[in-house]
């Protein structure tokens, strides 16, 4: 019975989420700061889940922090993601073999 209520409460939860900016907001939006604002909440969001995760993710601070230093330096040249993943896991697990 938890698991269903969990579920509608989640549902109900995003799909508010998603309805209110079409009901508050009926005119288009001419505010260039409220603009960028809303622009940039989604990549905010999405670091503020992503990077505590990523120092969590490995049990080890040094094995983490190498595996985004890499992920870093490769993703600021363009490579594609794929190699920006397996290359930030292969450095973390080499450096976790040694710490």
């Amino acid at each position: 019975m938890n698991t269903a209520l969990y579920m509608i409460v989640m549902a109900g939860v995003t799909y508010l989420i998603r309805m209110l900016p079409f009901a508050f907001f009926t005119k288009k939006i001419r505010s260039v700061f409220l603009r960028s604002v809303l622009y940039y909440i989604p990549y905010a969001v999405l670091a503020a889940m992503t990077i505590p995760a990523v120092f969590y993710s490995t049990g080890n601070f040094i094995t983490a922090a190498v595996g985004t230093a890499v992920a870093l330096a490769l993703a600021y040249f363009r490579l594609p993601l794929i190699v920006v993943a397996l290359s930030a896991s292969g450095a973390a697990f080499l450096v976790g073999l040694f710490v």
